[in-house]
């Protein structure tokens, strides 16, 4: 085991980016995916392959990044036996709080640090190293994983405790969900008014409806022309993974008794979206659901 060896759990559309970013900054990086596709691609990025035991077992930190919560006590439990002493355990996927508590005191029970860092920035953040991580955990095991996560990201945010990280993720994309809709809902209704969208996008981005689902991310094309929308909502953040994040932040709401009426009505009209076929488009897609008159209450 040296410093600056490093396991990867999960080399798919955000792993894979993000692994390739940390053998661009020096690191010695051993992977595993059940995908061979996703492996290939780790090959040509400079990623080693190998079973997840051998290489969390050369590591002196793990990332992971997962579909689940299951996956991830699965993974955890598999491995623990397998790691070095002392090993920081840092968990990049977004699943739910009590999953990622839970993590964390496997990971203190085995005597290892533990980090739950999920992200925002989407694939291109991914690819470009722009990513933030919203961290829980130790100041301690923070500070041992700071190097690490500047390595693939550029904002790093301590939001508290084990778990506080996933808390704040599911918060804030609770939040990007509803804005979508309600940026969406606005361009369609200006398209039925007459309104271009590079007129709207031209008042609401300089006034008070201004906010990242528009400025950063428009959902029609044209006004930003580095949105999903110009290259036909191929995802930057799919859609199934927007209802993912939603139904997470709606059994939080209903485990701590939280009213969530906007957060409900974006998942119902997402979980339509994505019954609909459109699981794969990018999230922004939603507009063509309202646009058509998709809309299930």
């Amino acid at each position: 085991m040296t410093p600056t060896a490093i396991a990867f759990l999960g080399l798919g559309n955000m792993g894979g980016p993000m692994a390739a970013n940390l053998v661009r900054a020096g690191y010695r990086v051993m992977g595993f995916d059940p995908s061979e596709d996703a492996c290939a691609a780790a090959r040509e990025a400079g990623i080693g392959i190998a079973p997840a035991h051998e290489a969390v077992a050369q590591a002196a930190v793990v990332v992971t990044m997962l579909p689940s919560g299951r996956h991830l006590l699965s993974a955890l439990t598999d491995m623990l036996p397998h790691l070095s002493p002392g090993s920081l355990l840092v968990d990049c996927s977004t699943i739910d709080v009590d999953s990622a508590r839970a993590a964390h005191a496997l990971a203190t029970e085995g005597g290892h640090l533990g980090l739950d860092a999920p992200v925002s920035g989407g694939v291109g953040g991914a690819r470009a190293a722009t990513l933030t991580f919203m961290v829980g955990g130790s100041g301690a095991a923070l500070e041992r994983g700071r190097p690490v996560l500047e390595a693939m990201g550029q904002r790093i945010v301590h939001c508290g405790a084990g778990g506080a990280g996933q808390a704040a993720k599911i918060c804030n994309n609770m939040l990007l969900g509803i804005s979508m809709i309600g940026v969406a809902e606005a361009f369609v209704l200006a398209e039925r008014l007459g309104l271009s969208h590079q007129a709207l996008f031209d008042v609401a981005s300089t006034s008070s409806g201004q906010c990242w689902s528009l400025t950063s991310y428009c959902p029609v094309p044209g006004p930003v022309p580095t949105s999903p929308a110009n290259d036909g909502y191929r995802p930057g953040f799919a859609a199934a993974l927007m209802l993912k994040d939603l139904r997470l932040a709606a059994d939080a709401a209903t485990a701590t008794g939280s009213p969530t009426p906007l957060g409900a009505a974006a998942e119902r009209l997402y979980a339509a979206f994505v019954a609909a076929g459109e699981g794969g488009t990018d999230f922004s897609g939603i507009v063509r659901h309202l646009r058509d008159d998709g809309v299930t209450e």
